[in-house]
């Protein structure tokens, strides 16, 4: 292989298998051979480093203060604004708790640990109001990120947050919920036509009793558990909730539904079903061991066939976090990161539904694509929005997201947009081998390969920092 070749499958692998990586790091890691750089970035992502940012001792005491208020049918003045500060306090810490991981995306030295949590983040996706419960699942998401499915999936289906979220905490016995038996299945492990109504129901079921105590701890409540007999895929037994969960497991179904989203989510939106299936023998027969899998993914041949490479649409978080490490960004308001989130359409720990973000094409419309474009802009010109008199269509764009934002009369002044971010110009530029010509910038920071507009554009460029704006502002530019 070229060096030139394996340039770019190192480049494309650290694009899918993290958020980017720098020029200096590429020169190194291409110089290797490829499986010992998946070799590298499996090891590098060993470290599991939990985010702890909620209390955990002021959480359950809220908890326990939440339990006494709505365990009453009247509550008097002092009580109802008891309440209200505790909710007013979450959504603060839900905010923090939203800034602090993608903050680690942005900073994280184990890239493809983060970016795991970030797939199972929208596989097992749950909403909380609990940012003490949230934390807690995006921890379990992160620890078994790249270990035993089968151990992720439990440890999530214990977990307070899914727990409520899907209502098992009602789960019990004479009066089944199916809610989360239902979602296991359909979202989690099998796939839609993979199950029967009845498979639901003797499911259900087996998961009474499954709830969580006052301070937010899992419980197996005994008494309120179904412990008559359950047919479950044609096996009969006195099964719990882990009975159900190592039956799922045995059906070849389960390693084909993972398979297949994780290859949409690392490979393409439009999957091969010869691929899939090859994934998925592996992962089965490697008894759900998640590394082994993305090893097997990360090595194949087809991973890095040219149909796979610049083709898949950056999610709002990919999006963020890759500019953010590509021109080492800090933001001085990081509370704009939620904004962004927000407008771009994936606002972290708030799903739209159980079933996550769709993805693909569904990122894009006409509205978020013009804000995408204006973005690197914002962020990589030290936050400021470059115009005079009257705002452009993309501008107003921006300027509509915040509420404080005015449109200045003096076409002299440039306002201040609310990004408010600064890029390290001097470490980016510093990471580029001298004599780097911007057409060979424009290589590196682009996924799909340059087309002659793309080219032309770029040949009479003189400065780095110029071109790497402009093609950061470019649709391409929303290609990995």
């Amino acid at each position: 292989m070229s060096a030139k070749d394996n340039f770019l499958k190192v480049k494309h692998l650290y694009n899918r298998a993290g958020f980017g990586v720098s020029y200096t790091d590429l020169q190194k890691l291409s110089k290797k051979n490829l499986d010992k750089v998946v070799d590298n970035l499996l090891k590098d992502s060993q470290k599991d480093d939990p985010i702890n940012l909620v209390n955990d001792f002021e959480s359950k005491r809220q908890l326990l203060v939440q339990a006494g208020l709505y365990a009453k049918k009247d509550l008097n003045d002092d009580e109802k604004k008891m309440r209200q500060q505790i909710i007013r306090e979450q959504n603060e810490v839900s905010r923090d708790l939203n800034i602090a991981f993608i903050t680690r995306m942005i900073n994280t030295d184990a890239p493809l640990r983060e970016k795991m949590t970030l797939f199972w983040h929208g596989h097992f996706a749950c909403r909380s109001n609990n940012p003490f419960f949230a934390q807690q699942l995006n921890n379990i998401q992160r620890t078994n990120a790249l270990g035993s499915f089968k151990t992720l999936l439990v440890e999530v289906s214990k977990s307070p947050a899914m727990l409520q979220y899907l209502n098992n905490q009602q789960n019990r016995k004479g009066k089944p919920n199916e809610n989360f038996a239902r979602e296991l299945m359909e979202l989690f492990t099998l796939g839609r036509g993979n199950y029967t109504e009845q498979d639901i129901k003797e499911s259900a079921r087996s998961f009474t009793g499954w709830m969580y105590d006052k301070d937010g701890s899992f419980i197996f409540r005994q008494n309120l558990h179904d412990p008559g007999t359950k047919t479950f895929f044609g096996k009969i037994g006195n099964f719990e909730g882990e009975n159900i969960i190592d039956i799922i497991l045995e059906k070849p179904e389960t390693s084909q539904f993972i398979a297949r989203k994780v290859y949409k989510f690392f490979v393409n939106d439009n999957p091969s079903e010869d691929h899939i299936k090859e994934l998925a023998t592996h992962f089965y027969n490697s008894k759900y061991d998640i590394a082994s899998m993305m090893k097997k993914m990360f090595t194949s041949d087809w991973f890095y066939s040219p149909e796979n490479v610049g083709t898949k649409i950056k999610s709002p978080a990919e999006f963020l976090v890759g500019l953010s490490r590509e021109f080492y960004v800090t933001y001085n308001k990081p509370q704009v990161l939620i904004q962004l989130q927000s407008s771009l359409g994936q606002y972290l720990f708030n799903p739209p539904n159980v079933a996550g973000w769709p993805g693909g094409q569904s990122w894009i419309d006409s509205s978020s694509l013009m804000l995408r474009m204006r973005i690197p802009s914002l962020v990589l010109n030290d936050g400021e929005i470059d115009f005079s008199g009257k705002a452009d269509p993309e501008d107003e764009a921006v300027i509509a997201l915040s509420r404080t934002a005015t449109t200045n009369a003096n076409a002299n002044m440039k306002p201040k947009s609310y990004v408010n971010a600064n890029a390290d110009w001097p470490k980016f530029l510093d990471t580029l081998p001298k004599g780097l010509t911007p057409l060979e910038l424009t290589e590196f920071l682009l996924q799909p390969k340059l087309n002659a507009k793309i080219t032309t554009m770029v040949s009479d460029n003189k400065g780095l920092r110029s071109t790497a704006v402009e093609i950061t502002s470019m649709p391409e530019y929303q290609l990995c």
